[in-house]
């Protein structure tokens, strides 16, 4: 089938030190021999090696544009398994541009976003799993989210999905052949067999979406609301988190009425911190609408940081701060420590069964801790990525979902004693749904959904 040949600045477009301008269709070389003059050869481009680097000039009919190194690669070898060309330029943002110009001008069309990863998608050569993995690279906010999306474009989704759908798939076959032929093949004692074998693929299929969460917070980062009374520390942690003077910080109660948002890479865990204003009983109007903010943005967290003044005592503002967080996953800092203490260590995890920890801002004392009660908490401690498979994507989640539905009506239709044809109508639903994940199936309209996500060039 024959497909328009595309371009697009496969780079930032900022002034730097080189800019990749990238074509890929079967009209490639074609393009790349009208518009590029070498300095050492007057063999076209077309006519070299594949997987080849080139040094000389773009043209523009006459005209210099820029000096440049052109990498070919010829088909299928190449991420789109089309002809494929880049222009290494100069990353100049006129002359990149200019470089695109003159190669829209003779015969290629701009590039939508996520073009050239959709082209390798609808190719064969990576599923949609792992077009998708791309995605969340180049959006990645850590370390984390890094490793567990490469670890998703190497096909650990692929694989996993791959697997139980042929044991599926053989069931299906089982059940069919048998029903074509059943004095040659018994289905007697098959009721066992495939028991055994949905629940293994029902355990696993557990497993993945009861790690979706772990996945949905290395991706997004845990939503963190501070809370405390006034002055108990709240924007000085904040500013210790973020690393630079964030929050105004003052001896005046009540100095923050608004909230402050930051996201940061606290040891390799996102933190989306929300700061809030201090929880207390006020007649200033401004201020009290910053405590009715603080108190609802509280109840959306993933995570409620709670500062407390540990050189006083607690009063009524602490107890509508501590029977919000009972129902919360929530860590308590007793903060001030370098000062007396006026509060229970125990006799705050009692009223909560949170985490307590002691800690001095000032002094930066005892907020090493934090980063561990945090993994401990969200992770159960270090996350392993040896192993381990974690959905970040919620089309993925709701796929293994409705895939876990049809496999347990498989087994309900085993108990109710069901004629063995009901078995592979939801056996076929499993094997059907774990093919969108992939790919298999898919509509058109999803797909371009996707791939409007990503950013040009890529």
């Amino acid at each position: 089938m024959k497909t328009e040949t595309i371009a697009a600045i496969a780079t930032g477009l900022s002034n730097a030190g080189i800019s990749i301008v990238r074509i890929s269709g079967e009209n490639a070389f074609q393009i790349i021999d009208r518009i590029y003059q070498s300095k050492t050869s007057n063999k076209l481009l077309s006519k070299q090696t594949s997987h080849t680097i080139h040094y000389g000039y773009i043209m523009d009919e006459d005209q210099v544009i820029d000096e440049v190194m052109v990498a070919i690669m010829k088909a299928p070898s190449t991420y789109t398994r089309e002809d494929s060309v880049e222009i290494n330029c100069h990353g100049g943002i006129v002359v990149t541009r200019k470089v695109l110009e003159v190669v829209l001008k003779n015969g290629a069309r701009i590039a939508e976003p996520g073009e050239f990863t959709k082209r390798a998608f609808l190719n064969g050569r990576i599923d949609l799993s792992q077009a998708e993995a791309v995605c969340d690279i180049i959006h990645a906010k850590n370390e984390l989210a890094l490793k567990n999306s490469l670890n998703q474009l190497r096909g650990n989704v692929l694989d996993l999905i791959r697997n139980i759908r042929e044991y599926i798939l053989r069931d299906i076959a089982f059940i069919e052949a048998a029903l074509d032929d059943p004095e040659h093949i018994s289905l007697e004692g098959f009721d066992f067999d495939l028991t055994q074998h949905i629940n293994n693929e029902c355990q696993t299929i557990e497993r993945i979406i009861c790690e979706a969460k772990n996945g949905k917070i290395i991706k997004e980062g845990i939503k963190t609301v501070i809370i405390g009374k006034p002055n108990a520390g709240k924007s000085s942690l904040l500013n210790y988190l973020v690393g630079e003077e964030r929050a105004i910080v003052t001896d005046i109660a009540g100095t923050t009425r608004d909230t402050l948002e930051e996201t940061i890479n606290f040891e390799g865990i996102i933190l989306n911190i929300i700061d809030t204003a201090g929880i207390r009983d006020t007649q200033d109007i401004i201020e009290k609408l910053g405590v009715e903010k603080a108190l609802r943005i509280a109840e959306d967290a993933d995570l409620i940081i709670y500062v407390l003044d540990s050189s006083t005592k607690l009063d009524e503002n602490d107890e509508v701060i501590l029977k919000l967080i009972r129902v919360k996953k929530s860590i308590l800092l007793l903060n001030k420590t370098d000062l007396h203490s006026k509060i229970s260590v125990d006799e705050i995890k009692e009223k909560t069964g949170s985490p307590v920890l002691n800690i001095s801002v000032k002094e930066k004392v005892g907020l090493e801790l934090l980063a561990h009660t945090l993994k401990e908490m969200f992770f159960e401690g270090e996350i392993s990525f040896n192993d381990e498979i974690y959905i970040t994507n919620d089309r993925h989640k709701e796929a293994f979902e409705d895939t876990l539905q049809s496999l347990r009506m498989v087994l309900d239709s085993i108990e109710a004693g069901m004629p063995e044809d009901f078995y592979s109508i939801d056996l076929m639903s499993a094997y059907e749904t774990l093919g969108k994940i992939i790919g298999e199936n898919v509509e058109e309209d999803l797909v371009n959904m996707i791939f409007k996500e990503f950013c040009m060039g890529k």
